[in-house]
């Protein structure tokens, strides 16, 4: 039986105007996760998701590389209770 967690993914390093919310997405998209990414004001990008535990995981996993332009130097992860609270993945700009 499958477990289903929440997460909130906090990413640091050079993350912003690199593609590096588009990657995230991609990654989200392909492993069926739903939830939001977004730049922060203080230069790092915050990704909220739900879903299966072991593609959380990947997701994480896929996130401390990035993509090509990225640096990541830390990856910071809360863990919660799933809460079944987002239809669908998004990039938020706000």
């Amino acid at each position: 039986m499958s477990e289903f967690k929440r997460a909130k993914i906090l990413v640091d390093g050079v993350v912003q105007g690199v593609g590096f919310r588009y990657f995230v997405y991609r990654n989200a998209l392909s492993l069926n996760l739903k939830g939001y990414t977004k730049n922060l004001m203080n230069g790092k990008v915050l990704t909220e998701v739900e879903g299966e535990l072991g593609l959380i995981n990947e997701l994480i996993n896929n996130l401390k590389v990035g993509p090509p332009h990225a640096h990541v130097s830390n990856c910071v992860v809360e863990w919660l209770p799933f809460k079944n609270e987002f239809n669908s993945f998004e990039v938020r700009y706000y």
